[in-house]
């Protein structure tokens, strides 16, 4: 291993060392983000960037990046980041609720598991606006058509 400039020396408080330990032991963590915690964490023990990129399976380039992101932002920076594209269409309370749903609930279709398909038709049934007759018209109350919710049959 031939040994590169020196790496800028980190050093951590008290708090921006035990967030970083708690998402390690988080079972739910992302694993982007438990291994940026082991890098920084590596990384605050003094260790060059090459061993640590060498004992996590990493390269020297992933070690430095997340050296310096965490050097700008500190904690802040471990986070992604937005990523650029077309925005949301579907807000985190609503993925919450949908995830809730199909915890709680069978598949309206009578399946054993939920599908991306049968969720996202679940979805679709509920923000519908409904009207008096439910959002149907009388013609369609027993029909099913391709792209409408599974029918109904109403009193």
């Amino acid at each position: 291993m031939v040994p590169g400039p020196k790496p800028l020396s980190l050093e951590l408080s008290d708090h921006e060392c035990q967030v970083p330990r708690g998402w390690l032991r988080k079972r739910t963590a992302p694993q982007a983000l438990v291994l940026r915690s082991r890098i920084v964490l590596a990384c605050a023990e003094g260790r060059a960037n090459a061993q640590v990129a060498l004992d996590l399976g990493v390269s020297r380039e992933t070690v430095r990046k997340w050296r310096a992101r965490f050097l700008a932002d500190r904690l802040e920076g471990l986070v992604d980041r937005p990523r650029s594209g077309a925005p949301r269409k579907i807000t985190d309370e609503q993925v919450e609720a949908l995830v809730a749903r199909t915890l709680d609930q069978a598949p309206p279709t009578g399946d054993s598991h939920w599908s991306t398909r049968s969720m996202a038709q679940a979805r679709a049934c509920r923000s519908r606006p409904s009207h008096g007759s439910g959002g149907r018209s009388a013609s369609s109350r027993t029909s099913w058509r391709p792209g409408s919710c599974r029918p109904t049959r109403s009193s």
